[in-house]
């Protein structure tokens, strides 16, 4: 499976970003997309995975009501769309991709290259 993740870019406090995350390679539809991030010093965390069937969706606490995690399986990509940013939310946002939902990064086979998303204060 290759990733390739866009949409980073710098946003002032209180904006948004939609980050899209396209997969090539093996059959979309049967796979956990997952988005994590990882902000400068710190350890890669787990911020939003959505199910094969986009029946079930999962946050972290830290984003549940501001992010939405979405995907089109016609066009193998996966969204993240993120609202009322906030300047902790800067950091490198990966796709990932897994057989099964969770929320540790070493659960998730293939991951894209990453895109930065900076929000200013």
């Amino acid at each position: 499976v290759q990733l390739q993740a866009s949409g980073g870019g710098l946003v002032q406090a209180g904006g948004s970003l939609r980050l899209s995350c396209a997969a090539s390679g093996r059959t979309f539809k049967n796979l956990v997309m997952g988005w994590f991030r990882q902000a400068p010093g710190k350890e890669r965390e787990f911020a939003a995975a959505i199910t094969r069937s986009s029946g079930f969706t999962y946050y972290a606490d830290s984003v549940k009501g501001r992010f939405t995690i979405s995907r089109d399986n016609a066009k193998n990509t996966v969204y993240l769309q993120m609202n009322s940013l906030k300047p902790e939310d800067t950091a490198v946002y990966y796709c990932a991709s897994g057989q099964s939902y969770g929320r540790g990064s070493s659960g998730y086979d293939y991951w894209g290259q990453g895109t930065l998303v900076t929000v200013s204060s």
